[in-house]
């Protein structure tokens, strides 16, 4: 009964937060030409922080997001990677996202979740 528990609660706070991150991005976000620099303008300690938070919890999101890939375990698997994929920061990212979010069934979703809240479709190329 716990494992259920967990399960929808895992569930529905993916879901969130996809939600969440994907109607707040910009339409170009994905787009080569797109600004990537984060709290530049900000004290180095307050970015530093800020850093170290968001990777962690993209790094949650990742491993759940793997969890949840898993046939027979209910949520947005690759949506939920391809946002923890997003706040983490390393080399490469940048092509992996892009790798993810082309795939034709991804980016579809994506772009119907955004067109659910009003928002324009992502732009690739």
């Amino acid at each position: 009964m716990m494992w259920v528990t967990l399960l929808v609660g895992a569930l529905i706070g993916s879901l969130a937060l996809v939600v969440f991150f994907l109607t707040r991005l910009p339409p170009t976000y994905f787009h080569p030409s797109h600004d990537r620099r984060f709290m530049d303008d900000r004290h180095w300690a307050i970015r530093s922080s800020t850093v170290v938070v968001k990777n962690a919890i993209g790094i949650f999101l990742v491993l759940l997001g793997i969890v949840m890939s898993v046939p027979g375990i209910p949520g947005q698997g690759l949506l939920t990677l391809l946002i923890g994929t997003m706040l983490i920061d390393f080399p490469g990212k940048r092509a992996l996202e892009y790798r993810i979010i082309r795939q034709p069934r991804v980016l579809r979703a994506v772009n119907l979740l955004r067109q659910t809240f009003s928002k324009p479709p992502f732009v690739l190329e």
